[in-house]
């Protein structure tokens, strides 16, 4: 089930929310306005970047997508639920910790509606439970001659208990790379500092961004939990991905500073994965935040 969007150059597919037949029905990532694919002027910005697809697989997405952090887990007992914005109120199954790779039964979806113009889509998540409830909005907007593609987001609390969390947008984009390595550059509007998981032998840290030394072979991964400025920063976040190959790019900037950034690739994609803190919204308070990406 997609929508397509047509502006200009630029034409873009994007999924629509389903439980039954859905393209992504997992408990990772939220559901509303997930991208599948971008064109513009002929050239891939996002596609499939993976092999094997399963819609209740937790990274079975394309394209930029959030993730909200989980909200009352600890607190809820085994068969309570807890909150994961944009897919619903979850049950806990057991004693474990929580683990966002993990599928979890979905004790209530919500409601949901798809609003779209020829250019833009507006995606609406309402929730009202015992403890968590909320209006989440989304609205994604193409322009053809400013090759921009916008996401607008807006998150009012409507529930008894307060809400704090944190979302990132997982960046999947694959600007028509074959292989991530030498020619897939990451640069940042500042200088980074933060270190690997493992002291890899393929991948560093440079003056403004991060550079491949060689092409990622088949299953190979590298990571960063907590990339930041290695000196004061506090305008919204911004980064650039591009490949060097084909010379197509994508220039992303939030209107939101960052708490820190992660990233992760493997040989097909490289994610640069920038953190916002929603301070705690009580009932009744909203909180409003935006992300542009310029395709070059």
């Amino acid at each position: 089930m997609l929508l397509k969007l047509k502006n200009a150059g630029i034409q873009m597919e994007l999924c629509i929310p389903d439980r039954e037949l859905g393209y992504y029905r997992g408990t990772r990532f939220d559901w509303s306005g997930i991208f599948h694919s971008i064109q513009a002027d002929g050239a891939n910005y996002v596609e499939e970047w993976f092999d094997d697809y399963d819609p209740l697989r937790h990274d079975c997405v394309c394209g930029p997508v959030d993730e909200f952090a989980q909200t009352g887990f600890e607190e809820a007992g085994i068969g309570d639920t807890f909150l994961k914005i944009g897919v619903g109120l979850l049950r806990k199954p057991d004693s474990e910790n929580y683990d966002r790779f993990r599928l979890y039964e979905i004790a209530d979806h919500g409601t949901r509606t798809v609003e779209n113009s020829k250019n833009s889509a507006r995606f609406r998540h309402f929730l009202l439970g015992d403890r968590y409830g909320y209006d989440y909005v989304k609205e994604i907007t193409i322009d053809g001659r400013e090759r921009t593609v916008s996401i607008s987001c807006r998150l009012l609390n409507l529930g008894p208990e307060s809400i704090e969390t944190s979302v990132y947008n997982h960046n999947f984009w694959t600007l028509g790379q074959k292989h991530i390595g030498p020619d897939t550059l990451i640069d940042f509007p500042f200088k980074p500092a933060g270190k690997w998981r493992t002291p890899y032998d393929c991948v560093r840290l440079t003056e403004s961004g991060i550079r491949f030394s060689r092409n990622l072979g088949n299953g190979e991964t590298v990571a960063m939990d907590c990339l930041q400025p290695k000196s004061k920063y506090t305008d919204g976040y911004g980064f650039t991905l591009a490949n060097a190959k084909n010379g197509s790019a994508v220039e992303a900037v939030c209107n939101r500073p960052m708490e820190y950034m992660k990233v992760w690739a493997n040989h097909r994609i490289a994610c640069p994965e920038p953190y916002i803190h929603l301070k705690k919204l009580f009932p009744g308070e909203a909180a409003n935040w935006n992300i542009d990406y310029r395709l070059r």
